[in-house]
């Protein structure tokens, strides 16, 4: 697979959004050439194809909130992992093909500060499909959940094996259900609280920031590029780059 003639993301709110900037830095390390950075602001799944069928050639997008569960839908890509919904997207030859990446950038983002998810307790708030996606990979890890219910309750799924009581002592908690673009989280108890939301005003040793950037690398692993994973920088390098390109 070479490289798009676009990439970028979608979804609302978006201007804030790291993504598009950390889609041209691993292009400059990849040697990607010229690609066309779009931000495509969709509040549901028919305005967001309707914008992505404006754009003619190879489309690389990360999708974010609102769209996650209902692109998913609307592509009625198969799901045996019960996350019902997608993050990141490629469109070839117009073919759609789908990853989720956000639990895998969760348990990378973890590891990055020094939490090993083997053996922790995660105390998690909401039950999107964020939600769905960090308890599957936690639960893979050998992790535990103490599920909090926020706007939604954490639905069934192959994480419930991990689900312990919620009187223990969480090592980690976050709150999914903050609002995009830095909203505050509901506290929740735990050795540490992180935040997946961030705004302009972010900071390089930000959570969120971590997050989205271990994210991004997962998805140029196993949708966009992989063939070139030994030339991906690693996490430690790409927030290093971030931070030049402030």
């Amino acid at each position: 697979m070479g490289y798009p003639d676009f990439w970028g993301v979608a979804g609302y709110p978006i201007s804030h959004s790291l993504t598009p900037r950390l889609f041209e830095i691993v292009g400059g390390v990849l040697d990607s050439g010229s690609v066309k950075t779009v931000f495509l602001e969709a509040r549901d799944a028919d305005e967001f194809f309707e914008r992505a069928e404006k754009l003619e050639g190879e489309l690389w997008i990360s999708c974010t909130s609102p769209l996650k569960n209902s692109v998913w839908k609307a592509l009625g890509f198969e799901d045996e992992d019960g996350l019902q919904a997608v993050n990141q997207l490629v469109r070839k030859d117009g073919e759609w093909g789908v990853y989720n990446s956000d639990g895998r950038g969760f348990i990378m983002a973890c590891r990055h500060i020094g939490v090993e998810p083997s053996g922790s307790i995660l105390r998690i708030r909401g039950g999107g499909s964020t939600a769905r996606s960090i308890a599957h990979s936690w639960s893979k890890e050998g992790g535990h959940i103490i599920p909090v219910r926020g706007r939604r309750a954490l639905t069934r799924g192959p994480w419930d094996v991990s689900i312990v009581d919620d009187s223990l002592e969480a090592d980690i908690s976050v709150d999914l259900d903050a609002e995009a673009g830095g909203g505050g989280s509901f506290p929740l108890p735990a050795g540490r609280q992180v935040s997946i939301s961030y705004d302009e005003d972010w900071k390089i040793d930000d959570f969120a920031v971590i997050m989205v950037a271990a994210q991004h690398l997962e998805a140029w692993k196993k949708l966009f590029s992989p063939n070139k994973i030994e030339k991906l920088p690693s996490l430690v390098e790409l927030l290093e780059l971030l931070e030049e390109r402030r």
